[in-house]
């Protein structure tokens, strides 16, 4: 979670909502690594879950990533959840919970449409998690800027 907590304030230096990822091998070894671009790339797809599964099936050789776990600063909306599931991940370790869009249990959980697809554990350095998103929105608020 420390390497997602980093692309977060990345993600948050470039003018980005801070919101890191990566997914894990089975063996313990990052595979993919990802932030929020949407600004960047001028697309609402661009949130750092999916960026992190496809760089992790690149590396994998599979977009099948059975047995392996994805780490996220924020608890995954409903595109990222689904990505989530289609890619077969196994364990999902969120940062904060996203009261607003959160598909793990905050506002809706489309984990529990597929039991048997990905285990999910909330509050993960919840309160850095948190502050670096705080930050960033304070900075946005005091610019006057949405």
């Amino acid at each position: 979670m420390k390497i997602a907590l980093n692309l977060a304030r990345e993600a948050a230096d470039d003018g980005e909502i801070p919101v890191g990822c990566v997914v894990v091998n089975a063996d313990g070894e990052v595979i993919g690594r990802g932030r929020n671009r949407c600004e960047t790339a001028r697309t609402a797809a661009a949130h750092a879950e999916l960026e992190a599964i496809a760089q992790a099936g690149e590396t994998h050789g599979d977009w099948r990533l059975d047995g392996c776990r994805l780490y996220v600063t924020l608890e995954p909306c409903a595109m990222c959840a689904g990505a989530i599931i289609n890619a077969r991940i196994s364990r999902v370790f969120y940062g904060a919970r996203e009261p607003n869009l959160g598909a793990c249990g905050s506002v809706i959980n489309l984990f529990m449409e597929y039991p048997n697809r990905a285990e999910l554990v909330g509050g993960i350095l919840e309160s850095a998690c948190k502050e670096v998103l705080e930050r960033f929105f304070k900075k946005v608020r005091d610019r006057g800027t949405v």
